[in-house]
């Protein structure tokens, strides 16, 4: 078969499997196998090859068994940006991508900032501000290894100047950063420990210590925040839709303030910014 036709019949087979939004999914995995767009995916004559046609299938299989689409592509849009992703690192979403308009904003006309990314993953949120804000000093960290390696490679590839360093929050940064970071920004892992069966098969595909964590972990964040950034320096940090009274309150008792929640496009409250007291 063609695969225009390869990718209708995959669809169907991916809705019955309940798996969300099947045309662009099955789209997604055969144009990866083939190399190519999905414009020259439809336009292509010439009928899958017997290897293709097992790879995919292969693919659907394993999609169907909740393995995210970006592990079985490789890859994931961020932005102006195309990120390397894999299995054991937590896959960037859309919607953080609200927590770096919030970031660009907060450091708007503060010349070589100093930004740091923290639990950064792939490094969809420290790459963004390497790439959006070419005079910033980004680092990035993650008590990852696996993701620090990823993040790394990504910067490496995409040409963008960021430093990664492994450990868990702001600990790994080097001392002399103490009260001169202008901006922490974090997606940190905010599903409560009782949530985590109730998530899709999707996200339960990803590595537990990304997705799982809760209120105590931005408690911290903040605690530790307060330390390094400078007088009037920000934070944004991502958060559930439930929990901006628990951030805010965690937030003002680290001593940041004023506190400002913004929305996703969905209208749920998604991030939550604070600065430190000039």
């Amino acid at each position: 078969m063609r695969p225009a036709e390869v990718v209708r019949r995959a669809a169907t087979y991916l809705e019955r499997h309940d798996v969300g939004s099947p045309l662009p999914t099955a789209e997604l995995l055969l144009a990866g196998i083939l190399e190519t767009d999905r414009a020259a995916l439809y336009a292509r004559a010439d009928e899958l090859t017997s290897v293709e046609a097992r790879r995919f299938g292969r693919a659907l299989c394993r999609r169907c068994a909740g393995t995210p689409t970006q592990y079985l592509t490789g890859e994931q849009g961020f932005r102006q940006l195309v990120l390397e992703v894999r299995p054991g690192v937590f896959v960037p979403r859309p919607e953080t991508e609200v927590l770096v308009e919030e970031a660009l904003r907060l450091i708007e006309g503060v010349d070589g900032a100093i930004v740091v990314d923290v639990g950064t993953g792939a490094g969809a949120i420290a790459l963004s501000m390497a790439d959006e804000r070419r005079d910033a000093r980004v680092i990035a960290t993650d008590r990852s290894h696996e993701a620090v390696e990823l993040a790394g490679s990504n910067a490496a590839r995409l040409g963008l100047d960021v430093e990664v360093l492994e450990g868990d929050l702001l600990q790994p940064l080097r001392p002399e950063l103490v009260g001169s970071v202008d901006l922490v920004a974090s997606n940190p892992p905010y599903v409560a420990p009782e949530h985590y069966e109730t998530l899709p098969r999707e996200v339960l595909a990803e590595p537990v210590d990304a997705v799982v964590g809760g209120i105590d972990v931005y408690e911290r964040l903040f605690a530790q925040a307060a330390r390094w950034l400078r007088p009037g320096g920000a934070i944004a940090v991502e958060i559930g839709e439930e929990q901006a009274d628990a951030v805010r309150h965690a937030a003002e008792a680290a001593g940041l303030a004023p506190i400002r929640i913004t929305p996703d496009l969905a209208g749920r409250d998604r991030v939550v910014t604070a600065r430190a007291r000039s």
